[in-house]
């Protein structure tokens, strides 16, 4: 499985500040957004993957076992067509780089899936 993840970071210039904005109007850290991405991400595929596709744009690829599939409905209809229906991951590495002018992060992801009713792991890794 193979996921390319640009998390911006920064606000754009045309967004609006507001005064409840203004305490995060400095840049981010890339590791605790980085984190908290894939917190989110993995936690919301092991009991909703549907729910994933608000992650995702008509440009998102996913590309799983040598096929590219492009855009966020299709992404979904993938992943939600998986053999399989409850697993765990558990994350092992996240590591994250700056990436990008717009204040982008690109994030690398290991670890192990287990699978309802298996009694081994699966690894994976994703970026």
């Amino acid at each position: 499985l193979s996921l390319r993840l640009f998390i911006p970071t920064e606000r754009r210039e045309n967004e609006v500040e507001t005064s409840s904005s203004a305490a995060s109007a400095a840049p981010m850290d890339p590791d605790a957004v980085a984190k908290a991405f894939v917190d989110h991400y993995y936690r919301t595929f092991d009991v909703n993957r549907v729910a994933l596709g608000g992650l995702y744009q008509d440009a998102s690829m996913l590309t799983f076992e040598g096929v590219k599939i492009q855009g966020a409905a299709a992404i979904v209809a993938k992943l939600t067509s998986l053999p399989f229906q409850q697993c765990v991951h558990a994350i092992s590495t996240v590591d994250c780089q700056p990436s990008g002018p717009a204040g982008g992060v690109l994030v690398f992801v290991s670890g192990s899936l287990q699978l309802a009713g298996e009694s081994h792991t699966l690894k994976f890794s994703q970026v």
